[in-house]
């Protein structure tokens, strides 16, 4: 066979791996466990990291303010030395709005060590253990909740026992409205659930831990026991960090898509879907050259030879390279579709996943570019030169 023939079969038969043995990635049917109401609410405290979030606050924190649970819940915002008005504008929000009780807290600058959102994240969780609360429900304040997404959440963890839940995460529906976002944004989730399948994050006994930062309920007793922040406090991909933090204390996890959460942040642009995959990249790969250069041969071979082998057969009049490459893109074609249908997408954008796949690629290698220049990984007007990856299990 010629090197092109070896090359598309090579893609296949990973291809056929991740279909089957990669804990049904492709799969979209993770959702919300539906269990009954608890004989007693327990109370939750609601803690919301917020920086220069005034264009979205209008939108996501009524949505919080108008939770319909059954229990005592609070609200506690930490304005994260926003410039935009954000404090103010929450409580403005809170008094016109009305609903669950609503403290606004302004911590200051990050002490050296930790990242702006697990600073604010210390704060008000120090805050709300003040108050007792049997659980903490972790969102950023760009996440729109339904009516009843904390009554669901709680009743999801489950009472005590062994079939209860110590961290529970939605991954919330991210928007997808440009053009860019429909490119870009349901195959970011699908490279997540590749990365960390949810049948393997939600086994008993797994050691896949992962989480989505946009909404976690965590228990009180096991952030303690995890000690959450402290023990992740310089991590940039804070919520991996913690959902493994978690795990090696002895909790139990559960990941999934959520149905009635969403994130109302708009990223119209490539420019911002860019920093936004950028800014952690690379210290998802521990900031490693060789771990890099192994993941850009991996997504070559993986996603970029099935197309390009396929074009390379037909027209050199190689079958062998034309067929295994065509087979390599369709189970990688198929496999994407869930995630399109979940998104609500045309099926017609799947085979588009190489292209997608080269942009992803790029910004990996962008942000390491950028972390060997110094900059670290830039957000929201924030630079860590030296962040930290999700530590390993």
């Amino acid at each position: 066979m010629s090197a092109v023939a070896w090359i598309a079969v090579g893609s296949l038969v990973v291809w056929v791996w991740l279909l089957l043995g990669q804990g049904f990635f492709w799969r979209t049917d993770q959702r919300l466990p539906k269990r009954r109401d608890p004989a007693r609410w327990p109370s939750v405290a609601v803690v919301v990291p917020a920086r220069n979030e005034a264009e979205v606050l209008p939108v996501s924190l009524p949505s919080l303010l108008a939770q319909d649970y059954p229990g005592d819940a609070e609200i506690f915002l930490v304005d994260d030395c926003s410039g935009d008005g954000t404090g103010e504008l929450a409580r403005e929000l809170s008094e016109r709005c009305g609903g669950l009780p609503l403290t606004v807290v302004t911590p200051g600058e990050p002490e050296p060590g930790w990242t702006g959102k697990l600073w604010a994240m210390r704060h008000g969780m120090a805050l709300a253990r003040q108050r007792q609360p049997e659980f903490l429900l972790l969102t950023d304040a760009d996440i729109a909740h339904e009516p009843d997404s904390l009554r669901e959440l709680v009743a999801a963890a489950g009472a005590d026992g062994a079939d209860r839940f110590d961290l529970v995460s939605q991954m919330a529906r991210l928007r997808v409205a440009s053009t860019w976002e429909r490119l870009i944004v349901p195959a970011f989730v699908y490279f997540f659930g590749q990365l960390y399948p949810f049948r393997w994050v939600n086994g008993k006994g797994a050691r896949t831990a992962a989480a989505a930062g946009g909404c976690v309920l965590l228990r009180a007793g096991a952030a303690e026991r995890a000690r959450i922040p402290e023990s992740i406090r310089q991590a940039v991909i804070d919520d991996v960090s913690l959902a493994r933090a978690v795990r090696r204390s002895g909790g139990r996890i559960w990941l999934g898509l959520a149905d009635r959460v969403d994130s109302v942040r708009p990223c119209p642009r490539l420019a911002d879907l860019w920093r936004m995959v950028a800014r952690s990249a690379y210290a998802q790969l521990r900031h490693s050259p060789s771990l890099l250069v192994g993941t850009v041969l991996g997504l070559g071979l993986v996603y970029v030879a099935p197309p390009v082998t396929l074009c390379a057969g037909l027209l050199t009049g190689d079958p062998v390279a034309a067929v295994a490459g065509g087979a390599a893109w369709a189970v990688m074609t198929g496999t994407y579709m869930p995630m399109l249908g979940y998104y609500r997408q045309s099926l017609w954008l799947a085979p588009l996943l190489p292209f997608t796949a080269v942009l992803y690629l790029l910004m990996t290698v962008g942000s390491a570019v950028q972390h060997h220049r110094g900059l670290g990984a830039a957000w929201k007007g924030r630079t860590y030169a030296r962040p930290e990856a999700a530590p390993e299990p």
